[in-house]
């Protein structure tokens, strides 16, 4: 595949998880399990909702360079709560969100390092119908990233 020129995104994930793994790590029960932030999420639902992040972005990010089509995918994003829910991050064992939140990201940067860059201008469209290029994803998520880890952090502060 070819050498990304996202590199500032991929060594900004890098980053993210070098720092706030320890941290993540460090947090009391309390921390994690009780404190809110304003869309009534933990700590660790927060994580899980950046697991989901992850994990729907690695598939579009992947569709999109073979799909021949118009790439329908659904949207998470109006059911962000009824994933956080079905999946039960408030009573997951901390140190598994951790590792999996960690794993998934590291897979995240192999994926946009080894991206095609013809495909940069594949779209999907979302719920709204709005089209998101790859490119557009790609360059979006180290904000969204950082979004959640801000959260985080002003729930443990």
């Amino acid at each position: 595949m070819q050498e990304s020129n996202f590199i500032h995104i991929t060594t900004g994930i890098a980053q993210v998880i070098e720092t706030e793994e320890k941290l993540l790590s460090s947090l009391p029960v309390e921390a994690i399990t009780q404190r809110r932030n304003t869309q009534n999420r933990t700590i660790k639902q927060i994580l899980g909702h950046l697991i989901d992040s992850a994990s729907n972005n690695h598939q579009r990010m992947v569709r999109l360079q073979y799909s021949k089509d118009l790439l329908f995918f659904p949207d998470y994003t109006q059911d962000n709560d009824l994933w956080i829910a079905l999946q039960d991050y408030q009573n997951a064992d901390w140190s598994n969100l951790i590792q999996l939140w960690k794993c998934y990201n590291l897979h995240i940067i192999q994926v946009i390092n080894s991206v095609d860059k013809n495909r940069l201008d594949s779209y999907w469209c979302d719920f709204t119908g709005a089209k998101v290029t790859l490119r557009e994803m790609i360059e979006g998520y180290l904000g969204h990233l950082h979004l959640h880890i801000k959260e985080i952090h002003e729930l443990i502060d």
